[in-house]
């Protein structure tokens, strides 16, 4: 099929460079009326006929695949390609052979009618009415010279007043057979007069002496002949005196002119049909090759007709048969009156399609019912908040509900038919156990959580039950924290203040009186004022996280809050470079400015932290930057903080935790704390790596919840979730 286009292309060029060719031969300089041969001519048109016949079939042939495609069986149309391949080679071998057969015969003809045989037959005929006439001519002439010289004899002897004249004038125009004679004289004025006349068909004689005639008679002729109407007639001078002349006529048939100009016209007519016989041979197989090629494309034409014809029962019955595979049973196909194989196969179809609709429809009625059932378990299943798997003896997936697929991140088509070990080891794990319940940590997408399983013996497999308590869990550590920290706030925080007064009294009192070795006394005492600042901060961190004031609503400039955050770091660390994106002008939020600003605050220093321990272990570099991007839409507000630092843990998900930190001299409360004002504020913290590597951190608000809040306190909000 690859060749197909480039035997398209040959053969368009094998036409156009025949075409050209022939164009040459046929124009080529020749002696005129000459024609080219038969054999040369009939092989001009097989070498014309031949490529542009194969052209057509190959135009045909795509066209047909073009139609054949939009139908609608589709496909490459092999029916139609054929039927326009056979009609063609049927159209064109009898049309080449009568082509070429007309071609010869006019040839033969042409070539009869352009020899030498024809060419004399026409000129000795022509020739022959010429030299009648022309005999005709010079008779008429030699009597009117000779009888000229007889008058001129008798009148020198007798004279023109003779009485014998008249008879002997007379005598010589009969006897020399001719009809009509005039003796005439010529005055200087011009003037005609007749001295002696011959005329039975009394006509005026004088008239037909035309002045040219008499002009050309004394330049020194002999005679003139002058031929008008019926009459051939001849002047000549007559020497009995100055300015005499006589003119004698014969009267002939009309008819011998008429047959000379006819035989002469037949003559020209024959020399002009020479000088275009080769474009008359050129225009009639011209015509030919014309003619052939409309025969051809008429069966082409035919072909394609008949084609698709035979073609739209068999698409109606390949239609009707997709329609049947895509679902559609009541498909039919429209079965025409002729009673042919054709019809009777539809007939078949028709009958074969209502069967199966009447098989089917228990079927369909029974798989609704069915359907139904399923339907109704996957809505039970999908309204309960555990997640469920159905396992069958190898411990396939043959069930799973819409809750174990978000906590497993898989879909209904991905977990059906896999084993359980491949899509959740640490349930697959359980089954081997000897406990019906247990309490599993489960890793998903790599944040670690805590399941409390279930699993139950049915007929032909297991089924497992299990709910995620990781935020259960987190929210009771929380509390024990709460109320670990409360005391520990409450036991550390009151001996920390007259410790500190004591150190500082020691050192105003007794600091000038020590003598011995004041300088040790002042760092010891130093350190204990220093010491009792860091666990009063500590403390007062532990108090901030075990009873955090209830946000007070208020709109509030986000990038102004972000702007202060990012200040107070830029002057501490010069060496970090700080950048806020923010649209203008800076969007607002209902919030607690003290809060929000106290969440960006740790998460910037946090970034700050993780940039300076990248350092420390030598993987610093001068770009390192800090960057506090916001976004809004219509409902959501986004605060993304982005460093460069050492990175995420791998278990990132535990990093809001109460006492979970990565650092040394790290409290663990500052995440805690930066969730719990999201929280508060109706948001959430996502933590994900950096594009360029280090920590993005994530805080987004529910700008439309917090806008109904503007101008409420702490009281306000805890009222309203307690009546809530």
């Amino acid at each position: 099929m690859r060749l197909v286009p480039l035997a398209e292309i040959a053969t368009a060029v094998a036409v156009v460079a025949i075409a050209t060719i022939s164009y040459f031969i046929v124009s080529k300089e020749s002696r005129p009326g000459a024609l080219l041969t038969p054999p040369l001519v009939a092989t001009l048109l097989v070498a014309n006929l031949v490529p542009a016949m194969a052209l057509m079939v190959l135009v045909a042939r795509r066209f047909a695949m073009r139609r054949a495609a939009s139908s609608l069986i589709g496909g490459r149309g092999r029916l139609h390609v054929r039927l326009v391949a056979l009609f063609s080679v049927i159209a064109s071998v009898p049309t080449l052979l009568v082509v070429i057969f007309a071609s010869l015969l006019f040839q033969i003809g042409a070539d009869f009618w352009s020899s030498e045989r024809a060419r004399g037959m026409l000129e000795n005929t022509a020739t022959i009415a010429k030299e009648t006439y022309q005999q005709e001519l010079t008779r008429v002439e030699l009597e009117t010279v000779t009888m000229s010289k007889d008058l001129v004899e008798f009148l020198s002897e007798r004279g023109l007043d003779d009485p014998q004249f008249a008879e002997y004038f007379f005598n010589q125009v009969y006897v020399r057979n001719l009809s009509e004679a005039v003796i005439m004289s010529v005055g200087p004025d011009g003037e005609i007069r007749r001295l002696a006349l011959v005329n039975p068909y009394d006509r005026t004689l004088e008239r037909e002496v035309t002045s040219e005639s008499l002009k050309a008679l004394s330049n020194g002729r002999v005679s003139v002949t002058i031929v008008t109407g019926d009459r051939i007639g001849t002047v000549t001078p007559l020497a009995i005196e100055k300015g005499a002349y006589l003119y004698a006529a014969r009267a002939f048939d009309p008819e011998m002119t008429n047959r000379l100009k006819r035989a002469e016209a037949v003559l020209a007519d024959y020399n002009a049909l020479l000088a275009r016989s080769k474009v008359l041979q050129f225009r009639f197989n011209a015509a030919l090759l014309l003619v052939s090629l409309l025969i051809v494309a008429l069966a082409i034409w035919i072909a394609l007709a008949l084609a698709d014809r035979l073609v739209r029962p068999v698409g109606a019955l390949v239609d009707a048969a997709r329609k049947v595979t895509a679902g559609d049973l009541a498909a039919r196909v429209e079965v025409s009156n002729s009673r042919d194989e054709v019809g009777t196969l539809g007939d078949a179809f028709n009958q074969m399609t209502g069967r199966l609709e009447e098989q089917t429809g228990a079927l369909m009625t029974a798989n609704a019912q069915l359907d139904s059932r399923r339907a109704f378990i996957e809505a039970v299943l999908s309204g309960v908040t555990a997640g469920i798997i159905s396992l069958d003896e190898q411990r396939r997936v043959r069930l799973i509900n819409s809750p174990a697929q978000a906590l497993l991140r898989t879909t209904n088509d991905e977990a059906v038919g896999r084993r359980l070990a491949e899509l959740a080891p640490e349930l697959n794990a359980h089954l081997d156990g000897e406990h019906r319940e247990d309490i599993i940590q489960f890793a998903t997408a790599g944040e670690p959580r805590t399941l409390a399983v279930k699993r139950v013996r049915v007929e032909g497999g297991h089924v497992l039950t299990f709910d995620d308590i990781t935020d259960q869990l987190t929210d009771q550590r929380r509390a024990a924290w709460s109320d670990v920290a409360r005391r520990i706030a409450h036991e550390i925080k009151n001996p920390l203040t007259p410790i500190q007064l004591a150190a500082e009294r020691l050192q105003r009192r007794y600091g000038k009186e020590i003598s011995s070795d004041p300088g040790t006394f002042e760092q010891l005492t130093g350190i204990i004022v220093r010491q009792v600042g860091d666990l009063r901060r500590m403390v007062d961190e532990f108090s901030s996280f075990a009873r955090m004031p209830k946000p007070v609503f208020r709109e509030e400039s986000v990038g102004e809050i972000a702007h202060q955050a990012l200040f107070l770091h830029e002057v501490a660390h010069p060496d970090i470079a700080f950048r806020l994106e923010a649209p203008q002008p800076p969007p607002t939020l209902v919030c607690d400015r003290r809060q929000i600003g106290q969440a960006l605050t740790n998460l910037v220093k946090n970034a700050v932290e993780a940039i300076n321990q990248k350092r420390e272990e030598g993987r610093g570099g001068p770009a390192e930057e800090v960057a506090i991007e916001i976004r809004e839409n219509d409902t959501h507000l986004c605060i993304e903080v982005r460093d460069t630092g050492i990175g995420l843990p791998v278990d990132r998900g535990r990093l809001t935790e109460p006492y979970m930190t990565t650092r040394v001299k790290g409290t663990g409360l500052g995440l805690a704390i930066v969730k719990k004002i999201a929280e508060e504020h109706f948001g959430t913290i996502d933590f994900e790596d950096g594009p360029g590597g280090g920590t993005l951190v994530r805080l987004q608000f529910d700008s439309e919840a917090l806008a109904r809040l503007a101008g409420r306190g702490g009281d306000d909000i805890s009222g309203k979730a307690a009546n809530g």
